[in-house]
């Protein structure tokens, strides 16, 4: 892949795991399987809901390289969280499969996908409220059995404030704040995808460009970041991939740039 984002950024990969680690207790998870091939990530052809509910989900594909960033964008109700959810196994997958690194995953729980590499961060309550910052980050270690030490101090390098507040109650913290614990947490797993369900949510449009600033530092290092976004045209700005949903399916598919450019999705979807 080419250098998307110049010289911004950095390419120190140590707080990424290209071999994944850790373990987790699985809860009724099947397995995984050899898959070689294809995208890093991929959720390929899910049609999926919740429970006994209808298809919410309709042959939808999703997919991220090591070093992209891929935005997932629609309207609301369009399935943007459920896709993502989907590809974290967080519903019933109906059709379809999801690979990651080689392996089916399709199979596996939630909490096995996070032992295998995803780092996963919802769109709310994604902190602990009660804690302090320092110890949301260490409970984001919760899989590793080694000295996380050196991956906290490059957290707080990524997030500076977070160093500074320490000590904090997480729940003191503003909105922009406390999305910076919520991923800081994830990448304290070393993951090797990191999925962000509308990380901006709610965040004044400074805070906005701050966020997706660090963002671009850690897709820099090398690990893909699949990412659900309501600001669209910002989101697109910094993507390497966009994949635009309606109705649980795909709508358009490109670059961000030629997502930006095109006239139905601009018109549509961007507001002109």
């Amino acid at each position: 892949m080419s250098d998307a984002y110049g010289d911004r950024g950095n390419k120190d990969a140590s707080i990424t795991n290209p071999k994944g680690m850790g373990s987790a207790i699985p809860q009724h998870s099947g397995q995984s399987h050899a898959a070689p091939g294809g995208p890093f990530l991929i959720g390929d052809g899910m049609t999926a809901g919740y429970g006994n509910g209808p298809d919410i989900l309709h042959d939808c594909t999703i997919a991220v390289d090591q070093g992209e960033i891929a935005v997932i964008v629609g309207p609301n109700g369009a399935g943007k969280s459920t896709g993502m959810k989907a590809v974290f196994g967080m519903l019933d997958m109906r059709k379809g499969h999801v690979r990651l690194d080689g392996e089916d995953i399709t199979d596996l729980s939630p909490q096995d996908r996070v032992a295998k590499g995803m780092g996963f961060v919802p769109q709310t309550s994604n902190i602990f409220t009660s804690m302090t910052v320092e110890e949301n980050l260490e409970m984001g270690a919760f899989i590793r059995t080694d000295d996380f030490s050196d991956t906290m101090a490059q957290v707080y390098d990524l997030f500076p404030i977070l160093k500074e507040k320490r000590l904090q109650a997480a729940g003191e913290l503003s909105g922009g704040q406390r999305q910076q614990v919520a991923v800081g947490r994830a990448l304290m797993t070393q993951p090797k995808v990191l999925m962000l369900d509308e990380p901006t949510a709610g965040v004044s449009p400074i805070v906005m460009d701050e966020l997706f600033d660090r963002i671009i530092v850690v897709a820099r290092t090398g690990i893909p970041i699949l990412m659900v976004e309501q600001n669209a045209r910002q989101a697109l700005e910094i993507a390497d991939k966009g994949y635009v949903l309606v109705q649980g399916a795909n709508a358009y598919t490109g670059t961000g740039k030629e997502l930006l450019a095109d006239p139905e999705v601009r018109k549509s979807f961007l507001g002109g």
